[in-house]
């Protein structure tokens, strides 16, 4: 079974890697043995079910404040894409882009890291940012 584990990520196309961050929590023991036997019930196919299902659960509890703060903030929602033309465009004219995200900030693998600093004053992102790394660290010092 184990193999079968192994095989899995590999059939994975790499732009779906972008699409979820792993986490880390830690549970008590009395909870993931709750988590345990809700699963071994049926409620779940498996922990990871349940947390994402209680997550989702949590944030319909808390959507009109979630509204109010991407309007208050003006956050683009869910995925915002910057290629290289868009940045080329922005240089040329003598303006830099202040960009907000709450979801995916996706940098094109064509923009430099030089591009990036020339066109992007600063960047928020409440989620995930898939850049390369040099460009992730040439911005590293306008990340809010």
């Amino acid at each position: 079974m184990a193999g079968n584990r192994k095989s899995v990520p590999s059939r994975v196309p790499k732009e779906r890697t972008t699409e979820s961050e792993k986490i880390t929590i830690n549970l008590g023991p009395v909870d993931l043995g709750q988590i345990d036997l809700l699963v071994g019930e049926g409620f779940y196919s498996n922990r990871t079910d349940f947390i994402r299902t209680s997550i989702r659960n949590q944030l319909v509890v808390h959507v009109q404040p979630l509204r109010s703060s991407i309007a208050r903030k003006s956050l683009v929602l869910g995925l915002r894409h910057v290629g290289k033309q868009e940045l080329e465009e922005v240089r040329a004219a003598g303006r830099q882009l202040t960009l907000r995200v709450l979801g995916l900030l996706r940098i094109a693998d064509d923009v430099s890291p030089a591009l990036a600093r020339e066109a992007i004053e600063s960047l928020e992102v409440l989620g995930a940012l898939a850049a390369r790394p040099e460009v992730k660290a040439a911005l590293a010092d306008r990340t809010l």
